[in-house]
């Protein structure tokens, strides 16, 4: 019953797969490049989380420790699609409760730091249009449970697909399949609640960026506001916009792959490691590292870090 409900997206997935891989040096050398540049990924966002960790200057304030749950939401990201990659390209078999696992992680994580970054853009929209406010309305307590409210929002699809399942057939867990978020699913408003609930996030998410930039970008031009400030917060929140858009060219992935399935196999297999180097595991490492970059509170501590430097290096005192 359950291989009877596969979507035709899924069975194109599958016959994409299906063709016998030699493990040649061509492939192997693939299979290195991907799990090099996954795990050096995940290694710079482990000194970024260690750093974020490290002062109680990052774990008190609030955009810090929205931004300390990103990095460590897109390390879960990398490791778990990696997984998958490999999988896909093993044509391996698991057990479909590992496959949920491994899903789980992967879902929910690729959607939690789309929603992180409204709530990263409204913190700085409070901190400049309300600024007296900004240190009562923006507490560790609170940030904490906005952190909270936002993991469970990103899992609540998948803990909906999950109860059904149990519910419904729950001795498919212990049955052998190929890991795709397809093969989870056993009915059709499944797959439309998650797109719908997919896109109704992203679009609320691009509504309150668009909203918050504006929004400071008009209290920059009042008398009363520190314009410095107002400025590095209207390009924090146009860094947020562009991280969003980096978000979203995972979508492109899958798209490019099925087109160069059809187009050619041999070009497929040739450029399915570009296609996941530069649209999965690129924009998940780069915007973190990018965004702590640019902040001249983290950087200092994040290089010593990083270079392995015992140094005493101390955070500058920040306001908002």
């Amino acid at each position: 019953m359950d291989e009877a409900n596969v979507s035709a997206e899924d069975l194109s997935f599958i016959h994409q797969q299906a063709f016998f891989v030699r493990l040649d040096g061509q492939i192997i050398t693939r299979l290195v490049i991907v799990l090099f540049t996954s795990l050096l990924s995940v290694y710079v966002n482990s000194v970024m989380f260690f750093t974020l960790m490290s002062k109680p200057v990052f774990r008190e304030t609030s955009r810090y420790i929205l931004f300390a749950n990103i990095v460590l939401s897109d390390s879960i990201l990398l490791l778990s699609n990696t997984v998958l990659y490999l999988f896909a390209v093993a044509y391996l078999y698991v057990f479909k409760v590992i496959c949920a696992l491994v899903m789980l992680c992967t879902v929910v994580t690729y959607t939690f730091t789309p929603l992180t970054l409204a709530v990263m853009s409204l913190e700085r929209y409070v901190a400049i249009c309300f600024p007296l406010q900004h240190a009562e309305i923006t507490t560790q307590k609170r940030t904490n449970i906005a952190v909270g409210v936002v993991w469970l929002l990103a899992s609540l699809n998948f803990i909906i697909d999950m109860f059904y399942t149990t519910v419904t057939m729950p001795h498919s867990f212990i049955t052998p399949t190929f890991c795709t978020r397809e093969r989870l699913l056993i009915a059709k408003w499944q797959l439309d609640l998650y797109n719908g609930l997919n896109g109704f996030y992203l679009v609320a998410v691009a509504v309150i960026i668009i909203y918050t930039y504006v929004a400071i970008m008009l209290a920059a031009r009042s008398i009363s506001t520190d314009k410095d400030s107002a400025k590095k917060a209207r390009k924090t929140v146009l860094f947020h916009a562009i991280h969003l858009g980096l978000c979203l060219t995972s979508f492109l992935y899958s798209v490019f792959e099925r087109m160069l399935s059809t187009i050619d196999l041999t070009l497929y297999m040739n450029f399915r490691v570009l296609l996941y180097l530069v649209l999965y595991i690129l924009p998940r490492c780069l915007s973190p590292l990018i965004y702590g970059l640019r902040d001249d509170t983290f950087r200092p501590l994040f290089l010593s870090n990083f270079r392995c430097r015992s140094g005493n290096v101390k955070p500058a005192v920040i306001l908002h």
